[in-house]
């Protein structure tokens, strides 16, 4: 392990990245030198988002610049970070990575399959220096996607928040071939306060001063317009039936303003359309963790606020209305006791967790926790010249168009460079091409498939 204190740098994006980065700099240790940049893209915070997201951090009175993708990479190599913490979106990561490595050297990285990038050569050779690259995601990562280890190939490792996310993604890379680190921390959302003991029972007799009913939204899901409306209906039930309990709308953004995930039917703007529930919710867009302050309960399909209520033991309803799948990103809460129709809590109320789904899903032992041990491990590779740079996972068809493209798509407008819109202007008709191809043979196997089962 390295003796002397390291600096680390996170780059965020989006909101949630933001909150995500911020509170995962504030874990590291004391000693060590933690700073926070926003980078240009089109799902940049607005300066609301960057106050909620930043609330309760260290950040929040110093505040954050918000800089351009190359004048980040030329920060980097002026300053020489021991850690860069990629906290942004996976497109960002794999733009950023070869921003702050040189396109050349994350190129020879991918050419070689990784297995002599960032080696020592032979007698006077000299390894090019790079910091230790690191990125993760920022709430609930179950279940494991390819998209998340495809964007994020080239990072030294990747922390995630509970046993079973490892797992599933250790399982995931296997079957992939990445051969990717894995590093694994606490939700950093979690105050630094034990995780809730006892039984249900036990729990569920503590006294709170609280009486908020609070839904937490998200961008994705439900998906469909008619599902959002049913839940705006049924919290406005609720609040009828109490007039003194507030039934708050907790957004993480209101319509027009930029999310890690676009939204298409946001709720502020469906609640206005809504006669028998306009005037009847509360809408909240501060930092969630008001929003528990004054909550007797949590509603959500899958937010990540629910393990942050879950933690201060403040009752849980996992709307399973729209069912429970991996589009809904609500099937880690299977065996949690939380699941339940929405029209459940006017007579059952919300749930406590079942003590024994505790252990696998964010609430570790704390001596499991490996992540500060693994960067640091990192460091010391790197200084010693054994860190290899990894190569890109696949996506290299194309050359330098396609990591121009790459450019153009993650950074958006925030891309200046002519080469970018004259990527835009080939890999476009050729993108939608590519995706008719693809969308025809899907067909095709899907008909060859209904003839053989239909056969006598």
């Amino acid at each position: 392990m390295t003796e002397r204190p390291l600096t680390v740098l996170a780059v965020a994006d989006s909101d949630s990245y933001l909150k995500w980065g911020a509170a995962t700099l504030g874990r590291m240790p004391q000693s060590w030198t933690t700073d926070l940049v926003v980078v240009e893209t089109p799902a940049v915070p607005s300066a609301r988002q960057v106050a909620a997201a930043l609330a309760g951090t260290v950040f929040e009175t110093r505040g954050v610049d918000i800089r351009g993708a190359d004048e980040i990479a030329r920060r980097v190599a002026a300053e020489r970070p021991d850690i860069v913490l990629l906290s942004v979106r996976g497109p960002v990561v794999r733009v950023l990575v070869r921003a702050i490595l040189g396109d050349r050297e994350a190129r020879r990285a991918t050419d070689a399959s990784g297995a002599r990038a960032g080696r020592p050569g032979g007698r006077g050779a000299t390894t090019p220096w790079r910091p230790v690259l690191v990125s993760g995601l920022p709430g609930i990562s179950i279940p494991a996607t390819r998209k998340a280890l495809y964007y994020r190939a080239q990072v030294d490792a990747l922390i995630l928040h509970s046993a079973r996310e490892i797992d599933e993604f250790r399982a995931l890379a296997a079957t992939m071939g990445v051969g990717q680190r894995f590093a694994l921390s606490t939700l950093p959302f979690l105050a630094d306060t034990p995780r809730p003991t006892g039984t249900a029972r036990e729990r569920g007799s503590r006294d709170r001063a609280a009486t908020d009913i609070v839904f937490a939204a998200q961008a994705k899901v439900p998906r469909e317009k008619s599902d959002r409306e049913h839940v705006l209906r049924e919290l406005a039930t609720l609040a009828d039936a109490d007039p003194s309990r507030r039934v708050v709308l907790k957004l993480r953004g209101l319509a027009g303003e930029p999310q890690t995930h676009a939204e298409r039917y946001p709720y502020d703007t469906l609640l206005a359309e809504l006669p028998e529930a306009r005037g009847k919710l509360v809408i909240d867009t501060g930092p969630m963790s008001a929003s528990l302050d004054t909550a007797a309960a949590l509603v959500t399909v899958s937010s990540t606020a629910a393990i942050e209520a879950v933690h201060r033991d403040i009752p849980v309803l996992v709307l399973d209305d729209f069912g429970v799948s991996n589009g809904l990103i609500n099937t880690v809460f299977e065996g949690s006791g939380l699941l339940g129709p929405l029209s459940s809590l006017a007579t059952t109320g919300a749930r406590l967790a079942d003590a024994r789904w505790l252990d696998d899903n964010y609430f570790h032992a704390p001596d499991t926790v490996d992540c500060i041990a693994v960067l640091e491990t990192l460091v010391v590779e790197r200084e010693a010249g054994t860190l290899a740079v990894r190569p890109q996972f696949r996506g290299t068809l194309g050359g330098t168009l396609r990591r121009v493209w790459d450019r153009k798509r993650a950074l958006g407008r925030y891309d200046r460079s002519a080469a970018g819109f004259v990527a835009l202007a080939v890999g476009m008709p050729a993108r939608y091409v590519v995706l008719a191809v693809r969308a025809a043979r899907r067909s095709m196997r899907s008909t060859s498939e209904d003839r053989r089962m239909t056969r006598p």
